[in-house]
């Protein structure tokens, strides 16, 4: 076989073949070029949504959910309904103990301060934190660092604030680091500043403090806004949440069916629909793709069947001359196997200039909606080979049909 497709007759005959009829040759490969075009062109694209998705998330805690006290909706145990919730530091050390599949539980509190600097002021979402919100929710800094073990321990008055907060208290252009602000009259060193538009689930904060100086400052005591609950990723985040919920419903003598009593956001839920809508893209790109290959190989094989009737005669003298039919199907089916990667080599290279395309014009930026949109080399090698096969059957259908006829009435055919 190998001999046979390196004889300069071969590719000869086929050439002669092809050429008889342009036109036609060049439609015929459209159906193809289209399909492997669509194939690239979509797969490149979930490619790039994916990565955009990635880089939104890859530093965050994806399997997560967010607690927070609102009212109670039932009475139970001689408190009335709509007594308000509030969550503790001892509510949050709980459930990170006896609630299976936790990896963290980091408690978190958050209010409105007035802050001003100088002459310039402005109402800022102020959070007390811990330092391991920077690594379930990394953020990125610009100068600085963020809240570390020290600020904890020794209640520092240190500060990390947003660009945008930055921007309304600062001159442009002027060095924040090492500067104080004043957050309710009281004077906080800033030791760190972080880009807008970090992915922040739960309430948008633009300054945040240590969370031992939060509760001691704004006399909190042992009280916090919510927590944000981490599961191991082996463990459901769903089964995490409803356990958490009922622990908490126990330790604040919560009636067990009340569900107006914790408010929460399951991050892990709403990640898994994401996830699985991109591995839908993809496989719907995979049969929409194929779908259109196959449809194209199939104009194919019409068309070498109008070729093989055109060319009775011709089949009929090989036949004559001593041809077996093994050789005029091997003949026809490299035909086809011929047409069929052109089209795709014509396919695969447009879809790169188009997801070229993609990723100058959607590609660009840190809101980039479609980044580094490509396919692998293992995916062009699987749609090749795709149409290797592909083409191969198809050209079986008019191989047969050349080998149909008897080479003395082939010779009659006018």
């Amino acid at each position: 076989m190998l001999r046979f497709l390196l004889d300069r007759d071969t590719w000869q005959e086929v050439f002669d073949s092809l050429s008889k009829n342009k036109l036609r040759s060049i439609l015929t490969m459209v159906g193809v070029w289209w399909g492997i075009l669509l194939l690239i062109g979509l797969l490149g694209s979930a490619r790039g949504l994916e990565n955009s998705f990635n880089r939104l998330f890859g530093s965050f805690a994806t399997n997560s959910v967010f607690v927070w006290g609102q009212s109670t909706g039932k009475p139970f145990k001689g408190f009335q309904e709509g007594r308000r919730v509030k969550l503790s530091l001892s509510d949050a050390k709980k459930v990170e103990e006896n609630v299976e599949g936790i990896e963290f539980v980091l408690p978190r509190s958050q209010q409105r301060k007035n802050i001003t600097r100088n002459f310039l002021s402005g109402s800022f979402q102020t959070a007390g934190d811990y330092p391991l919100l920077d690594e379930l929710q990394k953020k990125k800094l610009i100068h600085g660092r963020f809240i570390n073990q020290n600020d904890i321990d020794d209640r520092k008055k240190v500060a990390v604030i947003s660009e945008s907060t930055y921007e309304q208290l600062f001159e442009k252009d002027e060095e924040a680091i090492g500067q104080y602000i004043e957050i309710d009259n009281i004077n906080f060193k800033v030791v760190g500043m972080f880009e807008n538009g970090n992915v922040n689930m739960g309430p948008s904060t633009d300054v945040h403090i240590p969370f031992t100086t939060f509760q001691q400052v704004y006399n909190r005591g042992d009280r916090i806004g919510w927590m944000m609950i981490t599961g191991k990723p082996e463990f459901n985040i769903k089964q995490i949440e409803e356990d958490a919920k009922l622990l908490l419903k126990n330790i604040n003598n919560i009636h067990p069916q009340d569900k107006r009593a914790f408010g929460s956001f399951n991050l892990g839920k709403e990640f898994a629909k994401l996830t699985g809508f991109l591995i839908g893209m993809q496989f719907l790109t995979w049969f929409v793709g194929i779908a259109t290959l196959i449809a194209g190989v199939f104009a194919i094989g019409n068309i070498l069947l109008i070729t093989v009737k055109e060319r009775t005669k011709e089949i009929g003298l090989r036949r004559a001359l001593g041809a077996t039919p093994f050789e005029i199907k091997r003949q026809i089916v490299v035909e086809a196997v011929f047409l069929t990667l052109i089209a795709g080599l014509f396919g695969i290279i447009t879809g790169g200039w188009i997801l070229i395309a993609l990723d100058h014009f959607f590609g660009q930026g840190d809101d980039a909606a479609i980044v580094n949109a490509s396919v692998s080399i293992a995916v062009v090698l699987i749609a090749m080979v795709i149409l290797v096969i592909l083409g191969t059957l198809i050209g079986l259908i008019p191989a047969f049909k050349a080998t149909s006829v008897k080479p003395i009435e082939a010779l009659r055919e006018e």
